[in-house]
């Protein structure tokens, strides 16, 4: 050892690599724990692990409820469901070994689903790259399905699940809000506390070790103010706070963690690894730039609402500005230029006090926000070919209708607005638009007409398939439903 240190000082091509390697060490480590700790956590992992689950269920019977919303949280229905079911198959030319190829079919119709037994639902979550979903029931139940190779499900095991089944380790907790990534999940708590599960080789699932695999619903390492959001793009999550500050874990790749780096780094002299967050890191840096280049730092950035695409987020602050960072290409961040951002950065063309932003969806390559006035506005690719909006730019046929949500697929887009619900995805698709086998696919928006007259309180898009909560409180609404097919696996 000592001699390794007397040679790293005069050689000059050694020196720089080992400072580099004992700055990203702390780096890493900045935010939690010393670098001694880092290393002996592995060592004694089985024991660190005992004493956080001790110390999260003494906690979590102090820390008090959040406020709900007027209504309560979310709205009980019926679930509607439609798109590939064959979960393994989603994303894929082939299956994987050992799998079988197909089960499960694709609903080109809206259906409901018999195995819930008619219980109702009051919220879904699922995400654009996601091909599992997670649904809540009015009796708290939180229920999940689809594929499960990583342990998305949180059930404890890699099993896949085609019958919602209920995640043990939830149990006693109200479940306000969900997020689903490529292969993880993150769940939030009416006491503003972060569950997540799945696949955790790039720190996505924040929990501070460095297992493979989280197969069981465990808490985040996160100790500040309660959260009140949660999100995830493909391989990184965000939580928000509840004094608007967001905080972001996983790869850095492309800058999606908005910590003004891409953490790359090299191992050798041509290969490269990236130093990814395995704890939840605050935001600190929200930027303008300016015509000439110049960058402005921003002071008092109080974020209300966000969305996560693949690589790319897009935030929204107490003052309607919206801020968006990561990978830049097809024109999905709205700066009319395809560069990276590497922290959150002012959308120009989305600024108040006429052209402030109130919602925002953002999808694998896209996003769409819904301005002060009610309208909506693109900006990335939803096609697989053909022009980029560079910028944000109104969706024509939105114009009239009152959009509540917004769910966002690979390609597909969902919409439900007043008593309709509209929808358009180029081909391929695979029933997640809900327009039937003749019509499979659409590049302009279309009312899908199993659905007219229903009125969608919430929806929610995976991969390649579609999930709507819809209300069913007149018997008018009832007979619509039971008009619907019935999916049962």
């Amino acid at each position: 050892m000592s001699s390794k240190r007397k040679s790293a000082g005069p050689k000059k091509g050694v020196k720089p690599k080992s400072r580099k390697v004992e700055y990203d060490d702390e780096d890493i480590s900045s935010e939690h724990e010393s670098d001694l700790d880092d290393t002996t956590a592995d060592a004694g992992s089985n024991v660190d692990g005992d004493d956080a689950t001790e110390e999260d269920q003494t906690d979590v019977s102090e820390i008090p409820e959040l406020h709900p919303p007027e209504g309560g949280w979310g709205k009980p229905g019926t679930l509607i469901m439609c798109g590939l079911t064959n979960w393994e198959m989603a994303g894929r030319k082939a299956p994987p070994k050992g799998v079988k190829a197909n089960v499960g079919k694709s609903l080109w119709l809206p259906h409901t689903f018999k195995n819930l037994n008619g219980e109702k639902v009051r919220l879904v979550a699922s995400g654009p790259a996601s091909s599992h979903s997670i649904i809540v029931t009015e009796d708290n139940r939180c229920l999940a399905f689809g594929r499960n190779d990583k342990g998305q499900l949180g059930v404890g095991d890699t099993v896949r699940r085609d019958d919602p089944t209920e995640i043990e380790a939830l149990k006693g907790h109200t479940i306000i809000a969900a997020s689903c990534g490529r292969n993880h999940t993150l769940f939030l708590t009416s006491r503003g506390i972060v569950y997540a599960c799945g696949d955790n080789k790039l720190g996505q699932c924040g929990v501070g070790k460095s297992d493979v695999m989280i197969p069981t619903a465990t808490k985040v390492k996160y100790t500040g103010a309660p959260i009140i959001k949660v999100g995830c793009g493909a391989d990184f999550s965000i939580i928000l706070d509840i004094k608007g500050g967001l905080h972001s874990f996983g790869t850095p790749e492309y800058g999606v963690l908005g910590h003004n780096t891409d953490g790359k780094y090299f191992i050798t002299c041509n290969k490269m690894a990236f130093h990814f967050e395995k704890v939840p890191k605050r935001i600190v840096l929200y930027v303008e730039r300016a015509k000439d280049g110049h960058i402005i730092p921003l002071d008092r950035v109080e974020i209300t609402d966000f969305s996560c695409g693949y690589h790319h987020t897009v935030a929204i602050d107490s003052k309607q500005r919206a801020f968006s960072w990561g990978f830049g290409g097809f024109g999905r961040l709205g700066h009319n230029e395809p560069r990276d951002e590497l922290v959150p950065r002012l959308i120009k063309f989305l600024e108040p006090p006429n052209r402030g932003i109130k919602s925002i969806f953002c999808g694998s390559a896209f996003s769409i926000a819904i301005n002060v006035h009610g309208t909506a506005l693109m900006f990335g690719q939803t096609k697989r070919t053909g022009e980029a909006n560079m910028y944000p730019k109104p969706i024509p046929d939105l114009s009239g209708w009152e959009i509540r949500c917004i769910g966002c697929s690979n390609t597909s887009v969902v919409v439900a607005a007043d008593e309709s619900v509209i929808a358009w995805g180029a081909s391929p698709t695979f029933g997640e638009l809900g327009f039937g086998e003749m019509r499979k696919s659409s590049t302009t928006p279309m009312e899908v007409k199993a659905l007219e007259g229903l009125y969608i309180t919430a929806v929610t898009c995976g991969l390649s398939h579609t999930l709507m909560i819809c209300r069913d409180e007149s018997d008018e609404e009832k007979a619509k439903i039971d008009k619907l097919g019935v999916y049962s696996v």
